[in-house]
């Protein structure tokens, strides 16, 4: 039984995740508190009782909450992203930040390989045209993947596993990686950017936003492409400035698009209104070459699983590691 002063060490989760998380704490003797409907003033008023905080993305955890959070040493994020978390704050505060990527990074890597076959093989536009009533066949002729370049941007977990999934298909796959070297493996060949802009016929984006990697594909960025490309982005939605996507679809550089997450992502979640829609967003609607998802390449029924069983391992590693 892990505990602090004699005490049970308390765990706050304020999102709902699969019951294995806090069995698995539960069973491991911390005193597990669920509290889903947690506001961010709930959050401020609480979090000096607790000493691990368990988050998705609703509340920011920034500045202001880790002040408050005096006994905390960590916060534990279901998911991969990082990015509604101050990290750097958080760690020079003696608070260790842990994530769980490794249990969505099979859903990640099968739906972009999933947006990939869309484009090539134009399903989306076909499947609307012949419930349409139109049988279009020369229009809809696709591509192969087979003899292609796919250039992936960061290989970590994400990257790698769609790395692994583009096997069988007879394409070289190429990476580049600011923060790593060495990492060439069976799956890949580690290259230069340069390297990437020079021969990829397809990017995919695995990054996380970061300030550097914040509308890190821009204009300069697209134009740097020896040859026109397919884009995929199952990052996050800032990496990638729509004006400059738009701008690339339009003057050819860029064949087509395969997006699980948008700049403006907040808006689209709710996409009723679409007359209040940005102009961009509105745009990238209308393009029969733009395949759209909202933010689910992660989100499979074992991914759910496995992100909490994963995270609660993390958590009870680290308190035993303390202990």
């Amino acid at each position: 039984m892990y505990q602090k002063t004699g005490m049970k060490i308390k765990i706050l989760s304020i999102d709902d995740a699969q019951s294995v998380l806090a069995d698995n704490l539960i069973k491991a003797g911390f005193d597990f508190v669920l509290k889903p409907d947690y506001q961010r003033e709930d959050l401020l008023r609480e979090i000096a009782t607790y000493q691990c905080l368990i988050v998705r993305s609703k509340i920011l955890i920034d500045r202001e909450i880790i002040d408050k959070a005096t006994n905390l040493q960590v916060i534990a994020r279901i998911g991969a992203g990082m990015d509604a978390i101050d990290v750097d704050y958080a760690e020079k505060k003696g608070i260790t930040c842990l994530n769980s990527p490794e249990g969505n990074r099979d859903a990640v890597g099968e739906h972009t390989l999933g947006l990939l076959l869309c484009l090539f093989d134009r399903i989306n536009r076909a499947d609307c045209e012949v419930k349409s009533g139109l049988w279009r066949r020369e229009a809809n002729r696709g591509l192969e993947i087979k003899g292609k370049t796919i250039g992936i941007i960061g290989y970590g977990n994400m990257g790698k596993a769609f790395a692994q999934r583009l096997q069988g298909f007879e394409c070289e796959i190429m990476a580049f990686d600011k923060y790593k070297t060495g990492f060439g493996d069976g799956f890949v060949k580690e290259v230069s950017l340069q390297t990437l802009f020079d021969e990829a016929d397809v990017l995919s984006l695995h990054v996380p936003l970061t300030e550097e990697t914040h509308f890190m594909v821009d204009d300069e960025f697209i134009e740097r492409f020896g040859k026109p490309f397919f884009l995929l982005n199952t990052s996050r939605g800032k990496v990638l400035k729509t004006a400059a996507l738009i701008n690339g679809l339009q003057n050819g550089r860029i064949l087509g698009a395969g997006l699980d997450v948008l700049e403006f992502e907040a808006f689209s979640s709710e996409i009723s209104d679409l007359c209040s829609a940005p102009a961009e967003l509105k745009t990238l609607f209308s393009a029969d070459n733009v395949v759209l998802t909202p933010h689910i390449a992660g989100w499979s029924a074992e991914s759910a699983y496995k992100l909490a069983d994963i995270l609660s391992q993390k958590v009870i590693k680290f308190f035993a590691a303390a202990d």
